[in-house]
């Protein structure tokens, strides 16, 4: 049997060199970092590197208390990488790019259209000079298309790809998920992209452009709700909790506090009926059939909320529980990274970090689970160009500044 700690990682040898900020592009390359790849992060040593360094107000302190550059931010996504301060603005930097450009098998940028081009660093001089090259483009709106020069920021692409539309209360106003999850979902693509791209590499020896936005990737995941729209025409609407295809399914009050409740079939309802005492619902012409309290739901929701509302949260989880009807806790983060399921899956992990107080940061871990080649987590988010001087002379046999 494999001992997996002496494994390596399952992209172990390939050399991404990431030219990206901020998030979308960042978790690309920390999921390409987490499964093995050498991962050579430039930043700008005029601005103090990348942008979400200073997005507070939650940093790793340093050991005198004040504030590092690893914000919590940065942290999320930048971990398993090395930071070198390049100036790509300067012929020197440039000079420098190409050359790494040259070791790598991925390059992974996220300026505005052609923003690259002025540089000589753009997909088409990069891989006319290295046809191997995987160099992946993300933007905000896509390389083409009359809003291609529009920046691109995760809130926006929310509110274009219609996903806004559909999150928040009915009565309020629409909402965006709480985190940046248009850059996340962007940045899972990019790496699904740039995966294949990397396989029809090592067949042929082509590499490709990769090129994709947040705009593209948000209306992709529209899934459900907009393959509802597009097959019957009529637009989604807003039920804030609640499941346009299933009912009941929301959030509910009980008597002291919400639980969340997901019938996903008949069965599961008649079972749902029996534990709240209204065993006659589920016998109901109106109730009986999913599709039924689809088109009845305000009358359905007029029957069991009262019903609900008679118990305790612990009790009505733990009597569906018991019936294997879904349902489940509406957690605080603190009660979601703290508890037992997420201790037993590792959902947080601790890295040692020099120069920062009591020598350690907690990170959200990587779920995937490998039985061969597991993740591993082999350098914590890098100070900002801390790496400059070892990468040069490592990859380009460069001499030290100092």
């Amino acid at each position: 049997m494999t001992d997996v700690s002496e494994t390596v990682g399952a992209l172990d040898g390939v050399f991404v060199l990431d030219l990206s900020r901020i998030l979308a592009g960042p978790t690309a390359t920390q999921l390409l970092g987490d499964m093995g790849a050498t991962v050579i992060k430039v930043e700008n040593p005029k601005s103090g590197g990348d942008d979400t360094r200073g997005w507070g107000p939650n940093y790793a302190q340093n050991e005198d208390g004040s504030a590092s550059d690893l914000s919590a931010y940065f942290m999320s996504s930048n971990r398993n990488k090395h930071s070198i301060a390049v100036d790509i603005a300067t012929p020197e930097g440039q000079d420098v790019i190409r050359r790494l450009a040259a070791r790598a098998d991925i390059v992974v940028e996220n300026f505005k259209p052609d923003g690259l081009v002025k540089y000589g660093l753009d997909h088409a001089t990069l891989c006319a000079a290295h046809p191997s090259l995987v160099y992946c483009s993300i933007s905000g709106y896509g390389q083409t298309g009359p809003n291609r020069d529009k920046p691109g920021y995760d809130l926006m692409a929310q509110g274009f790809s219609g996903i806004m539309s559909i999150t928040g209360d009915p009565e309020g106003v629409p909402t965006k998920v709480g985190v940046g999850i248009a850059d996340v979902m962007c940045g899972m693509y990019a790496t699904i992209g740039i995966l294949t791209a990397l396989r029809h590499r090592d067949k042929t020896g082509e590499g490709q452009h990769v090129e994709l936005a947040l705009i593209d990737a948000s209306m992709a995941w529209l899934v459900n709700e907009g393959l509802n729209y597009l097959t019957s025409g009529e637009l989604p609407e807003r039920r804030g909790n609640a499941h346009p295809n299933i009912v009941p399914y929301d959030a509910f009050e009980v008597a002291d506090g919400h639980f969340l409740l997901a019938v996903g079939n008949d069965a599961q309802f008649a079972r749902f009926c029996d534990v709240i005492g209204l065993p006659d619902l589920s016998a109901d012409v109106d109730f009986a059939t999913n599709l039924g309290r689809i088109k009845n739901r305000e009358a359905l929701m007029r029957q069991i909320k009262p019903a609900l509302k008679t118990w305790a949260k612990e009790n009505i989880l733990e009597a569906l529980a018991k019936v294997k009807v879904p349902c489940g806790p509406i957690n605080t983060i603190k009660e979601a990274l703290t508890s037992e399921q997420a201790q037993a899956r590792g959902a947080v992990r601790n890295m040692s970090v020099k120069g920062v107080k009591g020598g350690q940061i907690q990170l959200l871990s990587n779920p995937l689970k490998f039985s061969k080649t597991p993740v591993k987590y082999r350098r914590p988010p890098p100070r900002f160009g801390q790496d400059t001087d070892e990468v040069l002379a490592t990859w380009l046999g460069d001499k030290p500044t100092s």
